[in-house]
C-alpha cells in the first residue's frame, strides 16, 4: 500500500470551494474541477519513496508491472494501469461532448501523430489510442445532459415555434426512424452555416423562453445554457438529450459515443486511462463538430443508470466493461475487506485504517488516497468513514477458501477488529 498525492486540474468549470473542503485546505479562489487519482502520463499520482524524489505511478507500474498490476491485468493491459479516477466539482456546465471507441482513438492519435501535431496542441482531438468509456457516481445531487431521448419529445418541445431552425428540426425529429431522425437534427444545428448561426440560434432560444410559461427542469437548463452561450448549436442540441438529476449513490455508464454533458454537482468518475475528448459547444475550448458526428451512438436508449449490488460490505458498480469498477465501503461498525489490487482508494468521509494482513498498516483522513498493488493482497479497512475504490473489473473473485483464509490469518494479528464477511 502506498499513500497518493494527485494533481488537482484548474478548469473554468470547477467549483472553487469543493476541492478544497475536500482535502482540508484553504480554497485560493480559483475554480478547481478534477482531482486526478491514476496513472495517466499527463497528470500522475505520485508516491513518496524513502525520503527521496517522489516517483509518480506511472513510473512505478512500468518499473514492475507484473508485481503492481498482477500477471493478468498487466498481459491484458498491456503493462499499463486501466483505469482513471476522478473526483469532479461542477460550478458550471461542461462541454457537450462524447469519447471515442477504440477503434477509432486509435485511427484518430495515428492519423494526428502522422500529422506531426503536439500532443498537448488546443486542438488536438486524439491524445492517446484509448476509448474512454466513463461511469459516474453522485456524491450529492449531481444533474447532466446524457444521451439521446425520444425524437417525438424533442419535437413536442419545438412543436409550435416559428423560427426557420425549430421548424427545420421539427421536420427532421418527425422522420419515421427515430436514429435517423436524431441524427439528422443533430447534423443540421452542427453544421449551421458560420454567417447565420448565432442569429438562428439565438431567435429559436429566445422564441423557447418567451413560451415557456412553466418550464420544466430541462427546459430550464437549456435556457441557462443558451444564456451563458449565446448563439452556440450546443444549447438547443441540449433540447435532443435526457436530462437527468442523480441522487447520492446513483450513477451513470457513459459507453462510447454516447454524447452528455455535466451541468452542476459533485461526483466520482472513474474511466478508462485516456484523455480523448471531442467537443462540439458549450465551451471556449477547441471543438470539432464533425468528428464528433462521427463517434456518436444515435440510439434512443433508456437513461444507463448503474444498479449497484450490495455483498461483502461492499457497494459495487460494475458496467459491463473490462477496464474498471467502482466500489464503496463504509466501514463503521464493522470493518470490511476491499477488492484485492491493482486498487486506488480514496476516502471521501470520516477517517479509516487500511490493514494488509501481510504487513502495513495506512491512516486515510478525508481526502487521502492510497494505491494498492496486486502484490499486497486483501486489505481490511477499519473506522468511521467511506471509501471509494476504482478497481478492475476482471478481477476473480475470491473464493470461500480465501475468505476462510483471509479471516483467519487476520484474527490472528487483530483479534480486536471484527471484519465483515471477508473477502
Amino acid at each position: 500500500m502506498w499513500r497518493l498525492a494527485n494533481h488537482v486540474r484548474q478548469y473554468a468549470w470547477g467549483s472553487t470551494t469543493e476541492i478544497p473542503r475536500l482535502l482540508g485546505i484553504e480554497p485560493n479562489g480559483q475554480p478547481q474541477a478534477e482531482l486526478w487519482l491514476g496513472a495517466h502520463p499527463s497528470a500522475p499520482s505520485t508516491i513518496a519513496s524513502g525520503g527521496t524524489e517522489p516517483i509518480g505511478l506511472d513510473a512505478m507500474i512500468a518499473s514492475d508491472p507484473v508485481t503492481t498490476l498482477g500477471t493478468e491485468v498487466a498481459r491484458s493491459f498491456n503493462k499499463r494501469l486501466p483505469f482513471l479516477l476522478k473526483f469532479l466539482a461542477v460550478a458550471q456546465p461542461l462541454s457537450l461532448q462524447a469519447h471515442p471507441d477504440k477503434e477509432r482513438a486509435q485511427a484518430g492519435f495515428a492519423a494526428e501523430e502522422a500529422a506531426g501535431i503536439p500532443i498537448d496542441a488546443p486542438h488536438r482531438n486524439y491524445r492517446d489510442p484509448n476509448h474512454k468509456p466513463e461511469l459516474v457516481m453522485a456524491l450529492g445531487e449531481f444533474e447532466a445532459l446524457c444521451g439521446f431521448r425520444s425524437p417525438a419529445a424533442s419535437a413536442a418541445d419545438l412543436a409550435g415555434l416559428t423560427t426557420p431552425l425549430a421548424q427545420a428540426l421539427h421536420a427532421d425529429l418527425t422522420a419515421a426512424d427515430p436514429s435517423a431522425a436524431l441524427r439528422s437534427a443533430m447534423t443540421r444545428l452542427l453544421t449551421l452555416p458560420a454567417d447565420q448561426r448565432a442569429t438562428l440560434v439565438t431567435e429559436t432560444a429566445e422564441e423557447l423562453a418567451e413560451r415557456a410559461t412553466a418550464p420544466s427542469r430541462h427546459l430550464r437548463a437549456v435556457l441557462d445554457l443558451a444564456e451563458r452561450y449565446p448563439g452556440d448549436p450546443g444549447a438547443i442540441a441540449a433540447l435532443l438529450l435526457n436530462h437527468v438529476v442523480l441522487s447520492p449513490g446513483q450513477a451513470l455508464f457513459l459507453p462510447a459515443g454516447n454524447v452528455h454533458a455535466y451541468l452542476h454537482g459533485v461526483a466520482v468518475e472513474v474511466m478508462a486511462t485516456s484523455d480523448n475528448v471531442l467537443r462540439a459547444g458549450l465551451t471556449t475550448k477547441h471543438v470539432d463538430p464533425e468528428e464528433l458526428l462521427k463517434v456518436l451512438d444515435y440510439s434512443m436508449l433508456p437513461i444507463p443508470y448503474v444498479e449497484p449490488v450490495v455483498r461483502d460490505g461492499l457497494i459495487e458498480y460494475r458496467p459491463d466493461i473490462d477496464d474498471f469498477a467502482l466500489i464503496v465501503a463504509e466501514p463503521r461498525e464493522k470493518a470490511v475487506w476491499l477488492p484485492e489490487g491493482p486498487a486506488i482508494a480514496l476516502v471521501v468521509e470520516g477517517a479509516v485504517e487500511l490493514h494488509a494482513p501481510s504487513g502495513g498498516n495506512l491512516a486515510l483522513a478525508r481526502g487521502e488516497s492510497a494505491f494498492l498493488s496486486a502484490r499486497t493482497g486483501p486489505v481490511l479497512a477499519s473506522g468511521q468513514g467511506r471509501i471509494i475504490i476504482a478497481t478492475v473489473a476482471q478481477q476473480p473473485a475470491a473464493t470461500t477458501a480465501d475468505h476462510h483464509d483471509h479471516t483467519t490469518r487476520w484474527s490472528s494479528v487483530h483479534p480486536t477488529l471484527d471484519p465483515v464477511n471477508p473477502r
